[in-house]
């Protein structure tokens, strides 16, 4: 069964879903309404250790219903899926929202 996640980030770069998935996915551009993104630091050695930069976006909900984030809507199994909750730092926590499309994906938002 075919998934959606949201990228916003790193995920919608060929070389990272090469070395996560194994493959380049299905993708198409999208927004989210209604959230906005913040910069975080991140302090997880593991996520340190893999050359990420300490300092990442993350997605919260806003206040502002005028607010979106564009991005890419990823075409991912649920394998997949879970490789990605893997490859997110702490402090991200996967959560489903309806995108601009009208398509149900699951998204990184920050820990509520």
């Amino acid at each position: 069964m075919t998934e959606y996640l949201f990228s916003y980030g790193t995920l919608q770069a060929e070389k990272t879903q090469l070395e996560l998935f194994g493959r380049v996915l299905q993708v198409s551009p999208d927004h989210l309404p209604g959230y906005t993104i913040r910069e975080v630091e991140i302090t997880d050695e593991t996520f340190l250790a893999r050359g990420e930069n300490p300092v990442q976006r993350i997605v919260s909900p806003s206040v502002d219903k005028n607010d979106m984030i564009k991005g890419t809507a990823l075409s991912v199994s649920m394998e997949e899926l879970l490789i990605a909750d893997r490859y997110e730092p702490p402090g991200y926590t996967r959560v489903k929202v309806i995108l601009g499309s009208g398509k149900e994906a699951w998204i990184y938002a920050a820990d509520q």
